[in-house]
């Protein structure tokens, strides 16, 4: 028995009729509009209902994460642009000029995750320059989870029309 043969027969290898890549869009978009800079979204919910200790705590853990992104942008900054620009270029290359299926699907997933990227540094830095706490960072980091949750609507929106549009090129009606 042959197992590649198996396995390409039961999975279906083309990426936009592949319910594996539609799951992990799904997944993908779910946790980038959870985890707000690194701090899970319900840590700010917490925060607005409860105040106290739960706000100290969401004050603490934005602190980190934001220092910890900007540390990041301040050491490696320049470099992970000049690889993400790389990378979504041959993607794209392969994707829109090749026609290779499954480089599309991935830049249609990578390109908009890029954007969150450069959001968030820049959300980041807006809260270490103005010192953000309390209900002031709350407020900053629910705007900011809203963005991304519109950026991942247009994101899902777009995916699904290509990949609607793919699917009935290569199979088309009648």
């Amino acid at each position: 028995m042959d197992w590649t043969k198996l396995l390409f027969e039961v999975i279906d290898m083309r990426s936009f009729s592949n319910l594996w890549y539609w799951i992990a869009l799904a997944v993908t978009w779910s946790q980038a509009s959870h985890w707000v800079l690194g701090v899970p979204f319900d840590m700010v919910i917490r925060a607005r209902k409860l105040g106290g200790q739960a706000a100290a705590d969401l004050d603490e853990m934005a602190r980190i994460y934001v220092g910890r992104l900007l540390y990041i942008l301040n050491v490696a900054g320049p470099m992970l642009v000049l690889l993400a620009f790389f990378v979504l270029t041959a993607l794209a290359v392969l994707g829109f000029w090749y026609r290779v299926e499954f480089a599309q699907a991935v830049i249609l997933l990578l390109f908009p995750l890029t954007l969150v990227g450069a959001l968030s540094l820049h959300t980041a830095t807006l809260i270490d320059r103005q010192g953000e706490t309390g209900e002031e960072l709350q407020r900053h980091l629910a705007r900011h989870r809203t963005y991304v949750q519109v950026l991942g609507m247009i994101s899902i929106f777009v995916t699904a029309f290509w990949g609607m549009a793919q699917n009935f090129n290569l199979n088309p009606l009648g």
